[in-house]
């Protein structure tokens, strides 16, 4: 598998898996104009991740398409990130982890839709916008929470103190990722942004936390396990089913 392929489906895999996780609240969201705000940005990503798949599979050839890359691999040939396969918690949890994806994102699409491959370039342009407001409203999110009640403060910052260790993989290329971005802009334009956030909603960040690594190389927890089992077992059950 080449570099290109593997680049393409790490970025196809962390927007599927945030968007199937973040898919698991709808209906049980807070209030329900944010029970369908969080749904719609489910479909965002997984619209994304449809875009970047169906790239993959036209370069990689031989019986690929979206669906086998998205339903018929096992969590070791997924390259996602740990951060979006991480469990959704309560709402303050959910809401921090896709600022902190969000962000990244934001940064990401916006070097990417410049890149030499046009195709890759159009795909991130195009997410870019959507992007975009899913980082305005997981910001606004968290600097209501973390600067809200005592209790939700605490809660924020609780859910801060679990995500943290899993932020550095985002910040951490993979072999394949760097001929694509520039990492060292990306990250201090993140670390800008989530500070600025953060220190708004009154929320400190964890000291001297050990970074948890290793999805980016098929290095998964038992939750990515947990995910595909239900997401793919209607695909594996009736193989010619179709998105």
């Amino acid at each position: 598998m080449t570099d290109q392929i593997k680049y393409l489906l790490c970025l196809a895999d962390n927007a599927l898996i945030l968007g199937h996780r973040n898919s698991e609240w709808c209906g049980h969201g807070p209030v329900l104009e944010q029970d369908i705000a969080l749904t719609n940005i489910s479909l965002d990503l997984i619209g994304q991740a449809r875009n970047f798949y169906q790239y993959a599979a036209s370069l990689s050839g031989a019986d690929h398409n979206e669906d086998t890359l998205a339903y018929h691999r096992d969590s070791h040939e997924f390259l996602n990130t740990l951060l979006v396969e991480q469990p959704n918690g309560d709402w303050g949890v959910t809401i921090l982890r896709q600022f902190l994806v969000s962000n990244y994102q934001y940064y990401l699409y916006q070097q990417l839709q410049h890149n030499s491959d046009v195709t890759l370039a159009a795909i991130a342009a195009k997410a870019i916008k959507e992007v975009t407001y899913h980082l305005r409203w997981s910001s606004e999110w968290v600097i209501r929470l973390g600067d809200g009640t005592t209790e939700s403060n605490q809660r924020m910052q609780q859910a801060l103190h679990l995500l943290w260790p899993f932020t550095y993989e985002l910040l951490q290329p993979a072999d394949y990722e760097t001929g694509y971005i520039d990492v060292t802009k990306i990250k201090q334009l993140w670390q800008d942004k989530t500070n600025e956030i953060l220190a708004e909603a009154t929320l400190s960040i964890p000291n001297n936390s050990q970074p948890f690594i290793g999805g980016k190389t098929g290095a998964h927890s038992e939750h990515l396990t947990a995910i595909l089992n239900e997401m793919q077992s209607l695909p594996r059950a009736y193989p010619n089913t179709i998105w």
